[in-house]
């Protein structure tokens, strides 16, 4: 956990959205720059499913963050002129309250026996923190992927919360492919043999499980148009090949992914986090996703997509715009050329760098 991560810790019933309580839930956040005295700087971004707080370095801790060419001085995000704080979700292993965290009263970890998460939750909880920091109206609001959900059901919670939004690859609601590649990840890991229903130990993870978890994600994060390119058919030498498979670079790449992800993040907590994903839909109880956020008083929106995303598909995004648009807030979708599917946000910063910086340069004029 990043050395500057600062937490803000709800004594007291933390009510969840489809019922059941926690005695008390921690939060984990990090800032950058400095709050100007009318507190009217403040941008808060939140997250995708795996990020921690630590979305960029500083001098508390310099090592490198998860959007480290986004956030920072002089960067798109500019911490000169912003104050940021990247909220790191309930539900996560990564700080804040979440499956992994343990049961005051069993002393063991929660589990299966954490209450039942949505996104409206993790909006809840991201609440605290500006509470927490006394801050009444945020500059503006940043959600890539998972993240933009979130903020979503933060402005349907806090419709006078943000004048301005910045939505990167996200939706208002899951389509049927996305919800299959994830609902075939967390079947990966609930049949690993070392699942127990939720009873692993630390000494032994769902690991089978969780690496196909993982290799199927990275199938939905990037796109066949960048594969080509990069591996086409070439053959593999860094992995001993195996009884039908490991012989081409593209098996190698998702075999080393799925390494560096496998004990880095909690089964249960993937499994939780998935899921909301799938639950959420913005529109939900309305005629319209337009109704749905007619009470949100943004006065700026720029929708970012990808054109290679198969998990976000860009007509999402547009129907995003349109809604907000509908409701008179100057709404703008972007779309950017990336072969580099959904992942393009954090590796395609040729392209994201500039698109980001001209919105923030534009909500400043």
């Amino acid at each position: 956990m990043s050395k500057a991560t600062k937490f803000v810790n709800k004594d007291g019933p933390f009510r969840f959205k489809e019922g059941g309580s926690l005695p008390a839930v921690t939060v984990a956040y990090e800032t950058w720059g400095e709050l100007a005295a009318n507190r009217d700087n403040a941008v808060m971004i939140l997250t995708g499913l795996s990020p921690d707080a630590h979305a960029a370095s500083s001098e508390l801790d310099p090592s490198e963050g998860w959007w480290e060419p986004i956030v920072g001085p002089g960067r798109p995000i500019d911490t000169d002129r912003h104050f940021v704080i990247c909220v790191n979700s309930l539900g996560s292993c990564k700080g804040s309250t979440g499956p992994s965290s343990t049961n005051p009263e069993t002393r063991q970890p929660w589990r299966l026996a954490f209450p039942v998460l949505t996104i409206e939750d993790i909006a809840a909880a991201a609440q605290l923190v500006i509470e927490h920091l006394g801050i009444e109206r945020l500059q503006a609001l940043v959600g890539p992927s998972m993240g933009g959900m979130s903020c979503l059901a933060w402005l349907q919670q806090n419709p006078l919360g943000a004048r301005h939004f910045l939505a990167i690859s996200t939706a208002a609601a899951a389509e049927p492919f996305a919800i299959s590649i994830r609902s075939l990840q967390r079947e990966a890991i609930v049949t690993d043999p070392a699942w127990a229903e939720g009873g692993y130990s630390d000494d032994e993870w769902p690991i089978k499980g969780m690496r196909i978890a993982r290799k199927l994600g990275m199938i939905s994060y990037r796109s066949a148009v960048e594969w080509r390119d990069r591996f086409g058919r070439q053959k593999q030498d860094k992995y001993e090949p195996r009884l039908f498979g490991m012989n081409f670079a593209i098996e190698s790449y998702l075999e080393a992914a799925a390494d560096r992800f496998i004990g880095q993040f909690d089964p249960a907590c993937y499994l939780y986090l998935s899921r909301v994903m799938d639950w959420f839909d913005a529109a939900e109880g309305f005629d319209s996703l337009a109704q749905a956020l007619a009470p949100i008083a943004l006065e700026s929106n720029l929708t970012i997509g990808v054109s290679t995303d198969v998990l976000w598909p860009s007509h999402q995004q547009i129907a995003l715009t349109a809604a907000l648009a509908e409701n008179g807030v100057r709404s703008r979708y972007l779309e950017l050329p990336s072969v580099q599917g959904h992942d393009a946000f954090l590796v395609d910063y040729d392209r994201f760098c500039p698109a980001i910086e001209a919105y923030f340069t534009s909500i400043e004029e």
